[in-house]
């Protein structure tokens, strides 16, 4: 595996929507071997905190910036059901729509209002897309509105730079205003095994007021 990995620093280079898909539609069909090949730990842990706070039945699961879909596929060969997904490329939806399981995919920035009902899922999901140059900290109002109450909202950040950003102000005041709690939080682990050794993340659960 090579340390100097030029598709990450095209997406961690990204400085606005239209660089990130621009990013992602050029890494789109190698993105699963290659991230997953170079050790990604995010999706796993990310699933299995979903598993442990998310009971089966309960509601259906909104995967934003669900990427080619990994999520999606940990979640049904889990025996979760009814998975909506979108994402900001195209061409990685191409992968998240077939053979991977979901209800439904569609493109969509997370920079603008979701086209889904207020209270409509048991849990959205965000896992490898909050940060600079990716979804924009407002996306987290539009997470809660479509999250049922006493439901969960579930993302990663990049741990190391998460107090410098926008995104740590924003969810901080939706914890101020009442809006969610947070009920759990993984330890900061290496993003992945093989390279990248300084990129580290963390993922959080919060509980919809």
């Amino acid at each position: 595996m090579v340390e100097d990995n030029e598709n990450l620093s095209s997406v961690y280079g990204a400085e606005n929507s239209d660089a990130t898909r621009s990013a992602y539609e050029g890494w789109a069909e190698g993105y699963d071997a290659e991230n997953l090949g170079n050790g990604y730990r995010v999706p796993g842990i990310g699933t299995a905190m979903i598993a442990r706070h998310v009971t089966r039945g309960t509601g259906p699961i909104y995967d934003a910036a669900c990427g080619t879909g990994i999520i999606g596929g940990m979640l049904d060969l889990l025996g979760y059901e009814s998975i909506f997904g979108s994402d900001l490329s195209p061409a990685m939806l191409n992968f998240a729509g077939s053979p991977k399981p979901y209800t439904r995919v569609y493109e969509h920035d997370l920079g603008e209002p979701l086209p889904e009902e207020d209270n409509k899922f048991a849990a959205v999901t965000c896992f490898g897309s909050l940060g600079p140059g990716h979804a924009p900290p407002k996306c987290m109002d539009e997470f809660v509105r479509i999250t049922k109450p006493g439901g969960h909202v579930i993302f990663n950040t990049r741990a190391e730079t998460y107090s410098e950003q926008e995104l740590k102000q924003k969810v901080d005041d939706l914890m101020n205003t009442g809006a969610w709690t947070l009920v759990d939080q993984s330890p900061i682990f290496r993003s992945y095994y093989f390279i990248e050794p300084d990129v580290t993340s963390q993922v959080y659960v919060f509980q919809v007021a």
